[in-house]
Parts: C-alpha cells; structure tokens; sequence
C-alpha cells in the first residue's frame, strides 16, 4: 500500500493504540503532517481509560506542538480511519465505527486486516515503517527537524534504546535523520520515574548467576522496556558476568533485554535463539531485546507462574551453550576431507569490483539484511552477491578461480539493496548501480559437512564476528586449500552446490 492512495478520502482520522507511547505519537504524527501537506483534512486521536501522562510523553508532545487528542466517542463515522502502530480490533485500541478502515503498523498480525493495509513485522518500529512510507512519496522528513527528531525519538524507545535494532532500515533511519539532539537529551532524562527506580534496585538484589557458562539472569516487575536495558546494562558490569538475560513478566508475553560483552555471543543472535518459534527478537551484538508469546509458552505446557518461566528461560539458555561449537578459522585444525565434494553449479551472480569507487585502503562497513559487515577495502577486494541477495567479501585471484565475467546486466531481486558506507565519513554508495554480471564456473572443488548442531565460525576476513550455522547448514572447505573455510545455509548450498560424482 501507498500513502498516496489514500489522498482520494475526503478527510482522514489517524487513530493510534490506548496508552500511546512515542513511536506510536511519532508516526501518527507523521501520517498527519503528510495529509495535511496535501490539503486532505485530518484528525490525530487515541482512545482507552486514561490520557498521557508520562512525563517524556507529555514533553515530546507540548515541545513539538503534536495536535494528539484524547476522544472515546467520534459525532460521525470517518469516511477513512487509519490505525497507526496497532490493528483495527485489538484489546488496547478504542473501538471507532468508520466507512473504511487502513492499517500502518509493524507488529505481529492479531487478526484479519483491512484490505488497506502496510504491516511489516521486521521492523523494529512504526516510525521506521511510515519514514519509509513517506520517503517513496518524496516527503522529506528532514525537512522539518522537529518531526525528525519524533521519528528517531519513536525508533529509539521502541527498540530499547537501539539495542534491538535489526533491519537495515531501522539502522537507515538512525543514521539519516537530522535531529535536534538536545530534545532527545531531554526526553531521555525525563523517561525514568522514582517507582522505575525502585524496580531496578530490587531486581537486581533478586539476580541469578551461572558460573559454568557466566551468564546472568534477573526478572523484572513490569514496567517500561527503558528500564529493562537500564537492569542489563548495570547487571553486566559485574565481573563474572560475560552475558544477561532480564526479563519481566507482563499479562500477555515476556520482554526480555540482552546484553553481551564477549565476541563468542552475539546478543541479537542470542535473542533470536531464546525466542525461535515463541516470539521474536533483535539488536546488535553487544543489546538486544525480544519479547516471548504468553500462548506460545502455555503451549509446551508450561505454566504461566514465575517459577516456571525462570526455569523455561533457564533452559533455553543452557541449550544455546551447551548446543554450539565454535571454531576459529585461524587455529582451525579439523579435516574435511573424508566428506563428499562438491562443485559450484553455473550460476549467475553479481559481483563489485570497488576499486573504482574510490575506496581503496579504507575501512568500510556494507549495510544488508543480514547485518552490518566491516571490511578494510584492499587492491584485490571485491564483493558478491549471492542468489538471494546474500553478499560476502572475496578477492581477485578467488575471483578468477571461480567465475566467468559476463556481459549479462546484473538484475536484483533482493527485499533491501545493500549500500556501502565508510566507516569514518559516513558517506554512502548504492552497491547495485555497480553490480555486474558472472557466472560460477565449477571449477573450485570443495568439502562440505553438513552439520547436526549450531556453529559459530570465526573467519579470517573478521575476528571479532561470528558466522552462524545452524543444523542442516554446511561447514566447507576448499578442496586445494583446506584453510579457507566458510559457512554456507542449508538452502542457499542445494540451489548452488552438486555433488562430484
């Protein structure tokens, strides 16, 4: 769905859920600002038992001159009600009749959505979803820095602080917007009430350790998820304690804040362990955060009471340890050569030579869907792009070993283009526009092990961050240099790899 096929409405109602918070006040004040922009009159409400109190809240809204209103009963059916960061018939979002419905938000789907609809559930906030909305309509944000700021304000505390960030245009967003930093000094410093207080200090006199694996683990009464990073990042200062996990149990599911300080655990891969199949999770290697379904725990048969949930979170812990070996390629010593090998299939790939994008020597970072990948850009360097948009660095003699350039346009169907971005100018370069064709010539035979357990590979072009393999991947090696060993996931290995019979 676009913004723009909604401006056909005489008059729109941008609604979001009870108790908003500033994600929610951010994007439905965007929505506004964009129908008011094209002379389409609009209303910006929310409903439910109480109105906004909270002191950040009430700040960001007096500041920004935010026309909210609190409403429980509209005179009239709109002709178009949006819901804005919440679906038309949840429990927390005011019931309003209205001739037609849309829905803008980026939680999971509770239910059937309206045939207007933009739900993106990767997202790490609707605020980044409507920023996004509003640039493929030529709406500058950064046109005014007030509404900016709001956006960046939404994505910050609906992501714990930027700790559970984990799609790129999440981080596009952080890293974009031009924002008056003073206000978000000031709503940060207003976020914390003294009861707030008093939760964190008697969590932590409540903690758990486990020294086998040094990890700890802390429940949280209830309270904002602000104050569970604030519980983790204080927890992870004490010395036998490498990583936490805080969580606090609230009527409908479980929230829970990571934090790591060693290389071998990535936090938003640690969350995304701990809520595989239950909920779901994000952030970055050092914070992250998720949140744990309340039906999809009482559905192993687990009880929703503290003792319980301690025990079932305990657990998934010890499994993602006690499941998970991690090799380092640099002191690698395991052979591969009784397994079966295999030969690259022709393919069409793409490829970019950065050598002509004045990037020489410097240390950049590629912005893509499966993480930030940082990289020292050399004379030999070049960088590919898998089949499913998937991208890895090579060099120019692994280059020539193992593919034919062709004169085919490079074409890609990936959800996010990659982008490169030097590491300390900022400046940002599309990958595509330079993308080139070529096709996989078969003739760099590998050994590959299809593993039956997690795998967290070290490799040689970065020390410091982990590959993850999981069951069903493979663990290869190349045949005429066993050294060079990768990780390649179980569907990506059967469409580009066969068997040497």
């Amino acid at each position: 769905m676009k913004l723009s096929d909604l401006l056909s409405y005489p008059s729109v109602t941008v609604q979001c859920h009870d108790n908003p918070d500033a994600d929610a006040i951010a994007s439905g004040w965007a929505l506004y600002l964009y129908f008011k922009s094209n002379n389409i009159p609009v209303r910006f409400i929310y409903g439910g038992k109480f109105e906004i109190k909270k002191s950040n809240l009430m700040l960001m809204v007096s500041n920004f001159n935010i026309p909210i209103e609190y409403v429980t009963e509209l005179n009239e059916e709109p002709p178009l009600l949006i819901t804005v960061d919440c679906q038309y018939g949840e429990g927390n979002v005011w019931h309003f009749d209205a001739k037609t419905v849309a829905t803008i938000d980026h939680h999971r789907v509770s239910g059937k959505l309206p045939l207007l609809n933009e739900v993106r559930s990767n997202l790490g906030s609707c605020s980044t979803l409507v920023w996004d909305l509003l640039n493929k309509e030529g709406f500058d944000v950064n046109e005014n820095s007030d509404l900016a700021t709001a956006l960046y304000y939404g994505l910050l505390t609906d992501t714990n602080g930027f700790a559970e960030l984990s799609h790129p245009l999440d981080r596009d967003l952080r890293d974009e917007l031009v924002i008056k930093r003073s206000y978000i000094t000031l709503f940060r410093n207003s976020n914390l009430s003294f009861g707030e207080l008093k939760i964190a200090g008697e969590a932590l006199e409540n903690s758990f350790t486990e020294p086998k694996y040094k990890y700890g683990m802390i429940e949280a009464k209830p309270c904002d998820p602000n104050i569970l990073g604030v519980i983790s990042d204080m927890f992870l200062e004490v010395d036998c304690i490498e990583c936490c996990v805080v969580y606090s149990i609230l009527e409908f599911g479980i929230k829970l804040s990571i934090r790591s300080c060693v290389k071998e655990v990535k936090s938003n891969e640690f969350v995304e362990y701990l809520t595989e199949g239950i909920g779901s999770g994000g952030g970055h290697i050092d914070k992250a955060g998720g949140f744990i379904d309340r039906k999809s725990i009482e559905a192993f048969g687990i009880s929703y009471d503290p003792t319980s949930i301690h025990d079932f979170i305990k657990a998934r812990i010890d499994s993602y340890f006690d499941n998970t070996e991690i090799i380092n390629v640099k002191d690698y010593t395991g052979d591969l050569s009784g397994y079966p090998v295999y030969n690259k299939k022709a393919l069409h790939l793409g490829y970019v030579d950065p050598s002509g994008m004045g990037l020489g020597g410097k240390t950049v970072y590629i912005r893509t869907m499966e993480g930030d990948l940082d990289i020292v850009i050399k004379e030999s360097t070049y960088i590919m792009i898998g089949i499913e948009g998937e991208i890895y660095p090579s060099d120019l003699s692994h280059f020539e070993k193992s593919y034919i350039r062709s004169d085919e346009p490079y074409i890609y169907g990936g959800e996010y283009e990659p982008v490169i971005k030097d590491s300390k100018t900022g400046e940002k370069i599309a990958i595509i526009p330079h993308a080139k064709s070529c096709i996989s010539t078969g003739k760099r035979s590998v050994y590959a092990k299809k593993l039956d357990h997690r795998v967290k590979l070290f490799t040689t072009w970065d020390e410091e961050k982990y590959y993850l393999a999981k069951p069903g991947d493979y663990l290869v090696s190349v045949v005429d240099n066993p050294r060079d060993v990768y990780i390649v996931e179980a569907g990506i290995f059967a469409a580009t790899y066969e068997e040497v019979r």
